[in-house]
């Protein structure tokens, strides 16, 4: 072991087969063990709120020990944290291989997959994860939905906060009457035969639950990008990628979804279709998650190698093969937000380089957690909590000055909109985009 684990970090298969990783009691010691190092530590102190809330209560202990710590107070930790990915990812010095081999992360979803076993989910929180049934059942009065659902309607927000749980000020996304996939079979896409990739890339778009369900646009500036570029492409949605069953320890229902999809995208990997998942949240499932939750599937493994996110895609192409000619600048600049499920792929920041594609770049990068953390930051519990979080990424955004907002995460985007529209520094905020959406405009897709 060198000093400092300068290693690249390892990361373990979750062992939830294993009837130690459902032990309570093995669990609070583990919990325990590694709070006590966090709390020595302390590196993490400006990421989610697990940490802040967890020295706090260790430092006003009797003893300012781990030990005076209550079960709840356990839990709260627990329940604060977001799966961001960037502590085991970003600041933790003992990640594996170091010998204390933590992975603060995947032991909070250890402790939400037994309680979530024990208890199970709260019913409202098991609906608010249905994201297959909501979307289908939203597109059907999509008008009325996202009527319902704007933060200015003090008739219907209060109600559903009561019944929800969900802050009646949280900015919601907005559903759609046509989906993504059912545009794509309304008005089918063919490659650009002058493209340097013509003929030699085909790309199967995961189209994702957000982008199917709530913004197709989404999935039309992507496809138009690969179109302009060469590439044939086809639109696929078999289910949801399981993020938000994962969020609150299903683990059984993860597995299944990996399952299933892996199964139904193998023949496509075979026939020589990239994989390409337009949300990040979803390219980390397929490439990481999956694979450390059903490591012995071998079809789960061969989507995991053949899956691009979308920005990492197009920069791929770039590199390969060269972007078809036709991109302009994009007047008054971008400040792109790396999302914290992007940068958890270990890819590097693909948004912005692939922004930097554009003519006369004039790209701000911003890696600071957006704060919304999936489902967690719109619960009245948590939204303000989110808010807090995410000042410094919005703050950042808005005295950038740029015309653009962009972040590969569509919930951060419009998070981080509405926080810098409560802060009042920088004006109001502009439409937020995902990256691939400014890129087609570029191309005058859009």
């Amino acid at each position: 072991m060198r000093e400092g684990s300068l290693e690249a970090p390892t990361r373990h298969p979750i062992d939830w087969h294993n009837p130690d990783f459902w032990d309570e009691a093995k669990l609070e010691a583990e919990l325990r063990r590694v709070y006590d190092i966090c709390h020595g530590c302390r590196r993490c102190f400006n990421l989610c709120d697990s940490f802040p809330k967890l020295f706090d209560f260790i430092d006003g202990a009797p003893n300012e020990s781990v030990e005076d710590l209550s079960t709840q107070q356990l839990k709260e930790v627990v329940d604060a944290c977001t799966l961001c990915d960037m502590c085991f990812l970003t600041k933790c010095p003992y990640v594996p291989p170091h010998e204390w081999n933590l992975d603060f992360p995947h032991l909070m979803l250890r402790a939400r997959a037994i309680e979530a076993r024990k208890n199970g989910v709260k019913w409202n929180e098991a609906a608010l994860t249905q994201t297959d049934r909501n979307g289908k059942l939203a597109a059907l009065a999509a008008p009325i939905a996202n009527w319902a659902s704007k933060e200015d309607n003090g008739l219907t927000r209060p109600l559903m906060e009561k019944a929800l749980g969900v802050h009646r000020e949280a900015r919601l996304p907005k559903f759609n009457t046509a989906t993504f996939k059912m545009r794509d079979r309304a008005d089918p896409a063919s490659p650009n035969p002058e493209a340097p990739a013509y003929g030699q890339r085909k790309a199967a778009l995961y189209a994702t639950c957000f982008v199917n369900y709530n913004d197709p646009a989404i999935g039309m500036a992507a496809r138009g990008v690969l179109a302009r570029n060469g590439v044939e492409t086809r639109v696929e949605y078999p289910r949801c990628c399981g993020m938000p069953q994962l969020e609150r320890g299903e683990l059984e229902k993860v597995a299944a979804a990996a399952k299933a999809t892996a199964a139904h995208f193998s023949p496509l990997i075979d026939e020589g279709w990239d994989i390409v998942a337009l949300v990040p949240s979803c390219a980390l499932m397929l490439k990481f998650e999956w694979p450390l939750i059903v490591p012995e599937d071998p079809l789960v493994k061969k989507l995991a190698q053949a899956t691009f996110d979308i920005t990492e895609y197009v920069v791929d192409i770039h590199k390969r093969h060269g972007l078809a000619p036709g991109l302009r600048p994009l007047e008054g600049g971008v400040a792109v937000h790396i999302a914290c499920h992007a940068r958890a792929q270990n890819m590097g920041p693909k948004a912005a380089e692939m922004l930097r594609l554009i003519p006369e770049p004039d790209v701000q990068v911003i890696e600071r957690c957006s704060g919304h953390g999936g489902s967690w930051g719109i619960m009245k519990e948590n939204f303000e909590v989110a808010v807090k979080v995410g000042k410094p990424a919005a703050r950042a955004a808005a005295k950038s000055g740029k015309a653009h907002l962009a972040s590969e995460c569509p919930l951060a985007g419009d998070h981080l909109a509405q926080v810098i529209d409560r802060l009042g520094e920088g004006g109001k905020a502009p439409d937020p985009k995902h990256p691939i959406e400014l890129f087609a405009k570029a191309y005058g897709l859009a």
